[in-house]
């Protein structure tokens, strides 16, 4: 299974999967690292097996953008309505 979470340390490394396991949150795999001296749990999500990521996820920087468009358009929105005030 490979890590595929674009902010997960092992992301891009195949791993071993020892077990799956239905959790509240989905389905959850347990897989080894560091040669079987560690195990790591990951959402199905955060995988291969997971579904196909969307293109249309921001990440921090096209949030920080978002968010620098909508303060300047509430900015813009509220002078206009103290103008017409």
């Amino acid at each position: 299974m490979v890590v595929t979470h674009p902010f997960h340390p092992l992301v891009g490394e195949e791993l071993p999967v020892l077990f799956s396991a239905r959790m509240k949150g989905g389905l959850v795999f347990v897989c080894e690292i560091d040669g079987g001296k560690r195990r790591v749990s990951l959402p199905q999500s955060w995988t291969d097996r997971g579904p196909e990521a969307t293109s249309n996820r921001f990440a921090v920087d096209g949030l920080t953008a978002a968010r620098t468009l909508v303060d300047a358009l509430a900015s813009r929105l509220r002078d206009d309505t103290e103008d017409a005030q």
